[in-house]
């Protein structure tokens, strides 16, 4: 099923011309409302004039997250507060939140775009559907939960943890669909082991995971564990939240509707646009948002768009899972490291569990990265022996995978903190 077939399966020629459109409207709207903005756009240049098509846009000067904090809270809207209806923000944990607010119109735009990724999922009006994404400032639960009803769909508004009560509505109402972050929905499917849950005892069929990077090998582990349709959903609360990009059911890719959000591949260090196909930093651009519009905003995250029509029928464009973030990314010895690329050496043994965290530390001038992983319990009973020659073995994998040595402790399942959230996997104690 696709829900806005007008849109979803446009030609490439009526897609640019709708963004066109609306990015000369965006620009004039945010010149004259955002002094920031203006000052930006004044310095290197540039009237609202100059920009007739997308094919201008990289003319357009870069948005980041500090630009939000900079006009904290309320200096990036473009409408004035007695119009805007909601207010989202960050947790700020590393500074201000970045603060975003929704007028009546973004609010229907929002339903709108997740109402799609919903259907490119494969739920329908007929399915249960369980929300245990965060509610409350974080755009997660009430994102999915308004596109949820604007498409028909029951929703189960448990917003995160409490996970047995999550397991008994899960069995009690026939839960078809969960939405949570993908470290959660194993978290989930632990839970369920230990309550003695089966498969089959339970009516999920779909999950729509996101909020937090994830592989393939855990795709897979979900997959397994939970007996349903992993889908990966992609969204910032920058841009509007939940809806700006999903997979299709036939799982290639993550359809951007991008008649409402233009995306663009640049690298991290020139910041100059990519060629279709090449992996950088991906960089989106609202065209229909109200209360804050925003310009050529850097995610961090790393992908690439492929702009092949899919075997689903949709034409929008489709950016693959990312793989990593510009900032997140530790640099130990000199070599590149993504706690992704650690994560897909673990899910391809046996052995390990799903769970594990990355500590670095600094001794002298010379950078050590720490591996705690959680080994299975009928490993984890062996003799000494046994594990060591485990331990040896991720070692030894994880340095011909990544090309650096790595210091593995195994621990026992369940030692690793568990959260309802994002899943911390890096701690790095280095003084940079």
């Amino acid at each position: 099923m696709i829900w806005n077939e007008r849109i979803e399966c446009a030609s490439r020629e009526e897609m640019k011309a709708i963004q066109s459109e609306r990015l000369v409207d965006t620009v004039k709207r945010i010149y004259h409302n955002i002094p920031s903005y203006r000052k930006k756009m004044q310095e290197v240049g540039l009237v609202p004039d100059d920009i007739r098509s997308v094919d201008d846009l990289s003319k357009l000067p870069f948005t980041t997250k500090q630009d939000l904090r900079d006009n904290y809270p309320f200096g990036m809207f473009t409408v004035p507060m007695s119009e805007i209806v909601r207010v989202h923000a960050s947790s700020g944990t590393t500074g201000k939140p970045t603060v975003v607010g929704y007028t009546r119109k973004d609010l229907n735009t929002w339903a709108e775009v997740v109402s799609r990724t919903l259907c490119m999922a494969g739920v329908h009006r007929n399915d249960m559907v369980q929300i245990a994404y965060g509610y409350g400032l974080f755009t997660g639960g009430l994102g999915l939960h308004y596109g949820c009803e604007n498409l028909g769909a029951s929703v189960i508004p448990i917003s995160g943890g409490n996970t047995q009560k999550q397991l008994q509505l899960m069995q009690d109402f026939g839960t078809s669909v969960i939405a949570c972050t993908p470290s959660y929905a194993l978290f989930l499917a632990e839970a369920m082991a230990d309550a003695g849950i089966k498969t089959e005892d339970l009516n999920l069929r779909v999950g729509i995971f996101g909020a937090e990077p994830w592989t393939e090998e855990m795709r897979r582990e979900i997959e397994n564990k939970l007996g349903l349709k992993a889908i990966d959903i992609y969204g910032l609360s920058e841009v509007i939240g939940p809806g700006v990009s999903c997979e299709c059911e036939d799982q290639c890719g993550m359809h951007v509707n991008e008649d409402h959000f233009i995306p663009e591949i640049i690298h991290p260090e020139t910041l100059e646009p990519l060629p279709a196909g090449e992996i950088g930093e991906l960089v989106f651009t609202t065209v229909t948002k109200e209360g804050i519009p925003i310009i050529r905003y850097r995610t961090r995250d790393l992908t690439r768009l492929n702009y092949e029509k899919c075997s689903c029928g949709r034409t929008l464009v489709r950016m693959e899972k990312c793989k990593g973030r510009s900032d997140d990314m530790l640099i130990i010895r000199g070599v590149n490291v993504f706690p992704s690329q650690i994560e897909s050496v673990l899910l391809e043994m046996s052995e390990t569990e799903p769970h594990y965290l990355l500590i670095v530390e600094r001794e002298g001038n010379l950078d050590s990265l720490k591996l705690m992983v959680e080994v299975q319990e009928q490993f984890f009973s062996d003799e000494v022996k046994q594990l060591e020659v485990l331990r040896k073995k991720i070692t030894h994998n994880i340095q011909s995978t990544l090309g650096i040595s790595v210091n593995v402790k195994l621990v026992e399942p369940k030692t690793i903190e568990r959260t309802a959230g994002k899943a911390k996997r890096v701690i790095d104690n280095r003084k940079l």
